[in-house]
């Protein structure tokens, strides 16, 4: 699984560094980028933030819960993803699920306020992942032989992303339960903060489990269903789960960027022709995320109902 570096990139001898970014997004779906744009104290700065606030009592984490008083799932908050019916499958996590962008359009009440750096540390992070996924973006579309503001154009400044911090606990039957189950994230991009220490995420590729590596200061990059979509498949949006680990905790940090949610994507036209039909159809963004939020805890694809 390669390391990309981004400086590299747009570089005038970038020519091995955008094949070997071509041949994991043919091969993967996901790859590691390493930026001088975010330190190494950042990087762990923001590590640090997620720790803290998971290691809080639980009467203060609850103070931003994804639960209204009546009982009824948000999807922003602290907590655990929805239970859709009494036979699923439980996940072993906690989770803080956020929307980051657009600002204006945070919900304030459901940013910690402690530690008390949280909220201007992860305001920061988002901004810089923000730069990053541009910089992915453009490399993607040139890698398509689109024109390179082809997908930041279509993301726009109304763009939507969203914060995830994930806590997995030591879990004693790590054989048989699954901190998350297989899935393929409905975004156009994730980007992922992984644990230094422990790994966990797996990845499915030609039917096989493959463990992602750990690289301390890189950033992981997963492909998700809307550029796979974008692309007619050409790109995929890889399967993935979490593992458990019997003697010790994990947690990681994703930002998910999508589409706003009025927009429509389809097939860029260039990528579909007689040789390579149309293989998705037109959907809206709104709709697109309730088939997902649907299917994942039936542990269900959505990408199957934007198939033609």
């Amino acid at each position: 699984m390669p390391i990309i570096d981004l400086v590299r990139l747009f570089q005038l001898d970038s020519d091995q560094e955008s094949v070997r970014l071509k041949m994991a997004l043919e091969t993967w779906g996901l790859f590691h980028v390493v930026s001088d744009q975010l330190s190494v104290s950042f990087l762990d700065e923001v590590r640090g933030l997620a720790k803290k606030f998971f290691y809080l009592p639980k009467e203060e984490k609850l103070r931003y819960r994804n639960l209204t008083d009546d009982g009824e799932f948000k999807l922003e908050g602290y907590g655990n993803d929805r239970i859709a019916s009494e036979d699923q499958v439980l996940d072993w996590n906690d989770r803080l699920y956020l929307l980051v962008q657009p600002e204006n359009e945070r919900n304030l009440q459901l940013w910690p306020e402690t530690p008390s750096s949280f909220r201007s540390v992860l305001h920061k992070f988002s901004i810089e992942l923000r730069k990053v996924a541009n910089i992915v973006l453009k490399a993607i579309a040139l890698a398509l032989e689109l024109e390179e503001n082809y997908f930041t154009d279509l993301l726009g400044d109304d763009a939507s992303a969203y914060a995830r911090f994930n806590y997995y606990p030591s879990c004693p039957k790590s054989d048989v339960v699954l901190g998350m189950k297989p899935h393929s994230d409905g975004s156009v991009l994730t980007i992922l903060l992984l644990d230094k220490d422990v790994d966990g995420i797996q990845v499915l590729k030609d039917g096989e489990w493959s463990t992602v590596p750990i690289v301390p200061h890189a950033l992981l990059v997963n492909l998700g269903d809307q550029l796979e979509i974008m692309s007619n498949g050409i790109f995929k949006s890889p399967v993935h789960r979490v593992v458990t680990n019997t003697q010790k905790e994990r947690i990681s940090r994703a930002m998910f960027s999508s589409c706003n949610a009025k927009k429509y994507i389809e097939p860029a036209s260039c990528l579909a022709d007689e040789t390579r039909p149309k293989l998705y159809k037109k959907v809206m963004v709104e709709e697109y995320l309730g088939k997902l939020f649907e299917a994942f805890p039936q542990g269900k694809r959505a990408i199957d109902f934007a198939k033609i």
